[in-house]
């Protein structure tokens, strides 16, 4: 077997992917925890809480008009920047929900998914081997492969359970005239955080002073449980520097349409198309006219879904509670952080716990330590994430499992 030199070894590195190959021929990439608790779940016929993906369908209507876009002959390449009628939909949505004007010409781009924007918004933003990328950690495990592949250095921010609140001093410290880009998941994957208002005016705070740009991740925009989701974009000060950037999968239970965008500054976006039209250039067509629909639904279809995914956490939150667990009170997302130390056999951390609990119990979950850098893994070495997005009856089903297990 031979060994292969390039960028990838950079990139499995960063994202924690790297173990020891055969003699001779040094580390080799491995699956991601979730393709190997997926699996695992599929091989004991475990309830899955591990991925973050829904089990019930879209909205009739998001559906319906995919089906026309298909039958009407949307199925060929669009425009680069996205359709026309998806481009007006996110403007009319960002003016609606949040009060921000965006021209859908210059300051809107149409991604494959929001992974994709944030590859590209990474690739474009970082200048050279440098710059430092700030993120809270645990983090979405894109974010330390996609800032490896640009070259540039990882600096987390620590989240503690059981609030995952940064402390103001520790963000201080991370950000230096160094830093490049402070990226910011809010509503946060994998915690269920939510940030207060303070940790937000700090982090503009610290990238007017610092001259970085933010990057924000607002995937669970909508899967906020108390209170509207407040994008950074409109704080004062924030939207010249800010690349927002968010997608429908999660908001319509599309997961695998993979239709995100990215918006901000005009100038900021034009950077990120640079590099995004090299790497998908466009995609999903009849999905873009899909989703530009739902953007459109009524007020009480967004209010509706994040009631819906409240009462799931509920549910799960008072299983995990009667199954010995101790949980985060997740404010937003799909997911709910549970400490599993009273599960843990000597010598054992959330990894081996997540990988034995499918044959044992019935039960799929994913280790945050998946989601923590090396250095910082034994922080989060007793922490657990389950996802909370599926059908209430699957739902009571895992946390009747839990509770005998």
């Amino acid at each position: 077997m031979r060994e292969i030199p390039g960028a990838w070894r950079r990139t499995a590195l960063g994202a924690g992917l790297l173990s020891p190959g055969p003699a001779g021929v040094g580390e080799v990439p491995v699956p991601t925890v979730f393709a190997e608790m997926t699996a695992l779940a599929i091989a004991t016929g475990a309830v899955n809480l591990g991925q973050g993906f829904p089990d019930e369908d879209p909205p009739a209507e998001v559906l319906a008009a995919a089906h026309e876009a298909i039958s009407a002959g949307a199925n060929q390449y669009a425009p680069g920047r996205g359709v026309p009628t998806l481009l007006g939909s996110i403007t009319d949505h960002q003016r609606r929900f949040y009060g921000i004007g965006l021209d859908p010409e210059r300051e809107v781009l149409v991604t494959a998914g929001a992974t994709e924007a944030l590859a590209a918004t990474i690739l474009a933003l970082v200048a050279s081997p440098d710059d430092e990328v700030v993120v809270f950690e645990p983090y979405y495990d894109a974010y330390a492969a996609c800032v490896a592949l640009a070259g540039a250095t990882l600096v987390p921010v620590p989240l503690r359970f059981p609030d995952f609140q940064p402390d103001l001093d520790e963000l201080a410290r991370a950000v230096t005239d160094r830093t490049r880009l402070i990226i910011v998941n809010d509503p946060h994957n994998p915690t269920g955080a939510v940030f207060s208002p303070e940790v937000r005016a700090e982090i503009v705070r610290l990238a007017e002073r610092h001259d970085a740009w933010i990057v924000t991740d607002e995937v669970y925009e909508h899967l906020v449980f108390d209170g509207p989701h407040v994008p950074i974009a409109t704080l004062p000060g924030a939207a010249e520097r800010t690349v927002s950037i968010s997608s429908g999968g999660k908001t319509f239970q599309v997961t695998g349409w993979k239709v995100g965008w990215v918006t901000g500054p005009a100038d900021l976006v034009d950077a990120v198309l640079a590099v995004k039209q090299f790497l998908t250039y466009t995609n999903a067509t009849p999905f873009q006219h899909a989703v530009a629909a739902g953007l459109r639904l009524p007020d009480d279809y967004f209010t509706g879904i994040a009631a819906t995914l409240r009462a799931k956490r509920d549910l799960l939150a008072d299983g995990l509670r009667h199954a010995g667990y101790t949980v985060s009170p997740a404010a937003g997302t799909y997911f709910t952080v549970a400490d599993a130390s009273h599960r843990l056999s000597p010598g054992q951390d959330a990894a081996d716990f997540c990988r034995a609990l499918p044959a044992r119990v019935g039960v799929a979950a994913i280790p945050l330590t998946a989601f923590a850098s090396a250095a910082h893994r034994s922080e989060y070495a007793s922490l657990v994430r389950f996802a909370a997005c599926k059908r209430v009856e699957v739902i009571a089903e895992a946390a009747a499992r839990l509770s005998r297990g």
